[in-house]
């Protein structure tokens, strides 16, 4: 590995420690030449590594895990006990309404599959063009208008109120944070559009909540989901939060024990959210995990993880800009904030043959592909694919200066092995 040339004007100053530590971060990957080297996780944004102190509360509390809601022993009681409990951590740590619902899921998509099956009959949703699969696909199976991303986000803004403005919606869905770019969307102004026209707002956090406190009483957001995974917490939960009626109105999401109060063969009657949605055995160690996570993340002082990252971003982004033939994505110049995600693409090399060599010969992990967003990528005018390196709270300055060297090498020397030009993989 080289280091990246003494420059005039040096890269922005960026962390040297982590801000929480993660399981993994001293993980060892083999180097094709031989020997091996500290693995670096650019890939946050896929899947985020466990925070140190969800892996030891699971650790912790795996010797109690019992079945929920329907025992009278000591460990099936302490398992509910942690399952409802961890409904009002998540609740507390998205600022969420007395009366709001907290449905444990899957992840993003399935919470955001179980949203869609609760708008009401007939109701349109509206919903941009940038969006990841999981907040697109969705609402396919619904009334529905896609509107298309302007070149600046005023303009988007402009659009959105136009589309609003000109026919009723039930439900406007918006990301919080694109997963391509990184870029934020102004949450509170687009609450206050969809609020103006007679809609409700619901937000895909995926992206945003490992990032950013949300407040959903102060956004008057309606609706919001994450994942786990992506929040250090990889045991298999999501989450969707947000106003009852709707969730108690809809048929239940996953029919089954749990979800009812009483059942004839010839009838049920189900149950109010949040066990209306939950049908099934819970995933209580999940859901614990990602109640951990947000205690964690929560416990930072104000706006210390956005400084965190926010630096590791200008680097990245300033080292990148200094390499010949490299050419970073951003969907607006007026977008202002951004999460610690960077999408870029190389001159002459296929976005599948830099990541393998990334990974082969410099032991750094980043995505590759259009990111399960392939209209976004289309915007772009990256239709073959790009890299996306993303950071978080594990993340270091030494991180950033191993992909910026990693690059700077591939563009300077070429590769010392062949790689694979494409793959084909789920969503790309």
């Amino acid at each position: 590995m080289t280091d990246l040339p003494r420059l005039a004007t040096p890269l922005p100053a960026a962390p040297t420690r982590p801000l929480l530590p993660v399981v993994g971060g001293d993980l060892r990957a083999p180097l094709a030449g031989g020997g091996d080297t500290r693995y670096v996780n650019l890939d946050y944004a896929a899947s985020a590594p466990a925070l140190q102190a969800v892996a030891d509360h699971v650790a912790a509390i795996l010797p109690t895990y019992a079945s929920v809601h329907r025992g009278a022993g000591y460990a099936s009681q302490l398992s509910t006990q942690r399952y409802e409990d961890a409904r009002g951590t998540v609740a507390r740590f998205v600022g969420a309404r007395p009366d709001d619902v907290v449905v444990f899921t899957r992840n993003t998509t399935d919470a955001l599959n179980l949203l869609a099956g609760c708008v009401p009959d007939g109701g349109e949703v509206v919903v941009l063009d940038i969006e990841h699969h999981a907040n697109l696909l969705p609402w396919q199976r619904l009334a529905h208008r896609v509107v298309p991303a302007a070149a600046t986000l005023a303009q988007t803004l402009s659009r959105l109120q136009v589309e609003l403005a000109r026919r009723p919606a039930a439900l406007l869905a918006v990301t919080g944070a694109s997963n391509v770019t990184g870029e934020q969307l102004p949450l509170g102004a687009l609450a206050g559009l969809a609020h103006r026209h007679g809609a409700r707002i619901a937000v895909d956090a995926a992206q945003l909540a490992p990032h950013r406190r949300i407040d959903v009483v102060a956004g008057e957001i309606d609706y919001v989901a994450f994942s786990g995974h992506k929040l250090y917490a990889p045991f298999g939960a999501g989450v969707l939060v947000g106003r009852r009626d709707w969730l108690d109105a809809a048929p239940p999401y996953l029919a089954g024990g749990g979800a009812v109060r009483e059942v004839t063969v010839t009838a049920t009657d189900w149950a109010p959210a949040p066990a209306r949605h939950e049908g099934g055995s819970p995933n209580v160690i999940g859901a614990a995990a990602l109640a951990r996570a947000c205690e964690a993340v929560a416990a930072l002082p104000e706006g210390c993880a956005e400084v965190h990252e926010s630096a590791l971003r200008r680097r990245l982004l300033a080292g990148l800009d200094r390499i010949d033939g490299v050419r970073t994505l951003r969907l607006w110049p007026d977008s202002g904030s951004a999460i610690g995600v960077v999408a870029f693409t190389v001159d002459g090399y296929p976005a599948r043959q830099v990541a393998e060599y990334l990974s082969a010969e410099h032991g750094i992990g980043v995505r590759d592909g259009r990111f399960c967003a392939h209209p976004l990528l289309s915007k772009l005018s990256a239709d073959g694919g790009a890299l996306r390196a993303s950071f978080g709270l594990g993340s270091t300055a030494d991180d950033v200066d191993r992909l910026l060297a990693a690059v700077e090498r591939l563009v300077t020397e070429g590769t010392t092995r062949t790689y694979a030009t494409s793959a084909e993989r789920p969503c790309d």
